[in-house]
């Protein structure tokens, strides 16, 4: 489960989140991402063999790159010598050398060699943040720790993503928005009724309806109690060793062959303003018949759920920075509140074992 422990009963020194240079709080925690758990942070196929990625991922600067053997490394963009980003320096295969002074950093965030010094003390050191990384559907994820001392959680894929029967198309994009707008967007079923209402397949159902929490082991259900298998009518938020929502979306019979439309989605911070989209659109479907589907997809369908996407992105991209922050929620946002109670209190726990304080 991402969660986070609670801080022990006596007072310690205040901490540092890694990759961070200055004390985070609550606030700034829920603004920039919970740590202590696995994010996706980018598509796979997007960093080429010899070629350095940069990414900002929870309010820090990130380099992507392959070592000699494919092997995928992700370290903090900053030279452990001066701090100039490793992002522009040199790919030597299995390491990179910053640009500044010619330090080379392995994958592992060590230092191997110190040109303009050899022998010295910070050869050998481990001393740019290395995260664990996975490859995966497509996507590279990272284990972002809390403090230096965090140990990352076993690596578990959605269910929908680990299924042979079921086959999937990634899709990424990146959104002008707090990635909260994200969960509360995807926790509000409701939405697709109106905003979603001429898409090719939400026009259905009433726009109005009744919604109840189902409590899960991993999570919970947010659904409809008087319709079902219609449009949008119900979404589970998973707490698994990454945080994702699960959802189906019923299909004509004229998309082609399978069983209904799954969606997986998460949202990653890019810092406080913006966020890295993930969503995997999946089918129930074999043999034969997986192949007209995938075929279907890309010549018909895909160009028809980025238009839905992009609908939500325009409305989340308009809101106001503080727009979480002032409201009139009514029973269809059940969802919403419970999903922020659930980040607040992680972030004020997150948050104590930064400060040092004791539970409470």
């Amino acid at each position: 489960m991402t969660t986070t422990a609670a801080p022990t009963t006596t007072a310690s020194a205040p901490r540092r989140a890694v990759g961070v240079r200055r004390p985070l709080d609550a606030g700034d925690l829920a603004a920039t991402g919970l740590r202590d758990r696995w994010y996706p942070i980018y598509p796979s196929h997007m960093v080429k063999p010899g070629a350095m990625v940069k990414v900002t991922r929870l309010g820090v600067d990130w380099l992507l790159f392959r070592g000699a053997q494919g092997k995928l490394f992700m370290l903090e963009d900053r030279c452990p010598h001066r701090s100039a980003p490793l992002s522009v320096g040199q790919h030597l295969g299995d390491r990179v050398a910053c640009k500044y002074h010619g330090v080379q950093v392995d994958g592992t965030g060590t230092v191997v060699s110190v040109p303009g010094m050899p022998g010295c003390a910070l050869e050998g050191k481990q001393a740019t943040v290395s995260l664990q990384v996975v490859e995966a559907a497509d996507t590279i994820f990272a284990f972002v720790p809390l403090t230096a001392d965090s140990e990352p959680t076993p690596f578990v894929l959605p269910d929908r993503l680990t299924d042979d029967e079921v086959s999937w198309f990634p899709n990424y994009a990146e959104w002008a928005g707090p990635w909260r707008f994200y969960m509360d967007n995807v926790l509000d079923p409701m939405h697709g009724a109106f905003l979603h209402r001429d898409s090719h397949s939400m026009f259905g159902g009433d726009t109005s309806a009744r919604f109840r929490i189902r409590e899960t082991d991993r999570g919970f259900f947010f659904e409809k109690t008087d319709q079902v298998g219609v449009n949008f009518d119900w979404v589970e938020y998973v707490r698994g060793s990454m945080d994702y929502v699960d959802l189906e979306i019923p299909y004509a019979p004229n998309a082609g062959p399978g069983g209904v439309f799954g969606i997986v989605g998460m949202a990653t911070p890019i810092d406080a303003d913006n966020s890295a989209i993930f969503h995997w659109r999946t089918r129930r479907v074999q043999g034969w018949e997986r192949e007209v589907w995938r075929f279907l997809y890309r010549t018909q369908l895909e160009a028809k759920h980025w238009t839905v996407l992009e609908q939500d992105r325009e409305v989340l991209e308009a809101l106001a920075s503080d727009a979480d922050t002032e409201e009139h929620l009514y029973q269809h946002d059940l969802g919403v509140s419970r999903i922020r109670r659930i980040y607040r209190a992680d972030a004020r726990a997150q948050a104590a074992v930064l400060a040092g304080t004791p539970a409470r």
